[in-house]
């Protein structure tokens, strides 16, 4: 071929200075159409193979290599093969262009090596992910740790292949250039140590829900990473959050509420204080035929009649003698009804408190925990309660107090 090329070159007078460079030349194009043309055959005969066999094969590990281009990588090292094999052949060692062909070959080689390990890393995070561990550990932050530890490496290599020095010495020689490299990976390393902590701690899992009001985020972990947790909020938006924000600052976990029996129920409402006075008879008579409270009446009304009886003699005054409030026998019949409430966890904390009055007036505190955790129907059922609490608080001759508002104010004038 080669010969064949200087005769066709001399018929045109070419001096052979020029007929060599241009030998040099024709050759490098055709080791490249070469090349070329190898990688596209190998390329479809190894896809197609792959391809056939992912479909017949019931594994799901032969998907994700092909879905995470692992052969179409494998494929592209065949120009490599090309070119170690065939510079030798083709080219004459005293040829300058064999050394700059061989520096190339070498740096693409490199690269591809990493590509196709960065390529079998994201399968096996792939393959992982449709495990059942996969729900609560996340093994991608891992994953970029390895990826990073390999492009390190890498980079050394085609230093030292660009330099022609030593990998050891050169090595040896990084020592001033740490601290920059520290500076460059200060968040990869931040995240490292925080993703260690986060693992080692089970501080967050996958799915679960979270809320961080710095940085704006309350909603579910979607993925966990090297340098980032990405949590998807409530309103569809996608929240970035540092790794290490989660160590070195505060943040709620909602998974112990998930994973308990309940939700939590809080909720206050304030009662006027000037509506709360003593039962009267005609107050006594009604409130007993309310079914969830008749129990309680009934029992309390013996208890306080056998007390009053037995002060008779001291004194009659009505503030000597204990009597049913219509502020205490509300307090009750809510916590009757919580305890009749099917949708209510009952083996958890319930009750209805009064906390320290305010210039709002007493506060009536419920507590308690529902079943349903979700949050559309959970809201519902805290909805339910307080609906029938507003409306049932009249029936006690009790006032919820609330500012005044413009009709308050047209009806004073009027």
């Amino acid at each position: 071929m080669k010969e064949y090329l200087i005769n066709v070159l001399k018929k045109l007078d070419i001096p052979d200075g020029y007929a060599e460079n241009l030998i040099a030349i024709i050759s490098t194009i055709f080791l490249f159409l070469l090349a070329f043309v190898s990688y596209k055959i190998v390329k479809s005969i190894l896809i197609n193979i792959a391809t056939k066999l992912t479909q017949k094969s019931k594994t799901k590990w032969d998907d994700f290599l092909l879905q995470n281009r692992f052969f179409h990588r494998i494929s592209l090292l065949v120009p490599a093969i090309v070119f170690h094999f065939l510079i030798p052949l083709i080219f004459n060692l005293e040829y300058k262009i064999i050394d700059i062909l061989t520096l190339g070959i070498e740096v693409y080689s490199i690269l591809i090596i990493v590509s196709i390990l960065s390529s079998f890393l994201d399968t096996l995070d792939s393959i992982f992910s449709t495990t059942t561990k996969a729900k609560s550990k996340s093994i991608k932050n891992y994953i970029q740790v390895v990826k990073i530890i390999i492009y390190f490496v890498a980079l050394i290599v085609l230093f030292s292949t660009l330099t022609g020095r030593d990998i050891i010495t050169l090595l040896a020689s990084l020592g001033a250039f740490a601290a920059v490299l520290l500076l460059i990976f200060q968040d990869a390393i931040k995240g490292l140590a925080a993703g260690v902590q986060i693992s080692a701690n089970d501080m967050v899992r996958i799915g679960d829900w979270i809320s961080m009001e710095k940085y704006r985020a309350d909603g579910t972990v979607i993925e966990i990473a090297l340098t980032t947790i990405k949590i998807q909020n409530w309103d569809k938006t996608i929240s970035m959050v540092p790794a290490y924000a989660l160590v070195s600052e505060s943040f709620n976990n909602w998974r112990g509420m998930e994973e308990s029996g309940g939700r939590r129920i809080k909720r206050s409402l304030f009662i006027d204080v000037s509506s709360i006075h003593f039962l009267s008879t005609e107050e006594h008579n009604e409130l007993e035929k309310i079914k969830l409270i008749q129990p309680y009446i009934k029992e309390k009304s013996k208890e306080l009649s056998e007390y009053n009886s037995s002060i008779q003699g001291i004194n009659s005054n009505d503030i000597n003698n204990r009597k049913l409030t219509n502020i205490g026998t509300f307090r009750r019949y809510l916590e009757e009804y919580i305890k009749d409430n099917q949708k209510i966890n009952h083996k958890m904390t319930f009750m209805v408190r009064q906390l320290q009055s305010s210039e709002k007036g007493l506060p009536l505190e419920i507590y308690a925990f529902s079943k349903i955790k979700s949050w559309k129907e959970y809201e519902s059922v805290q909805a339910d309660i307080f609906d029938h609490i507003f409306a049932a608080v009249h029936t006690f001759n009790l006032r919820i107090f609330q500012n005044p508002t413009g009709k308050d104010f047209q009806s004073l004038k009027s």
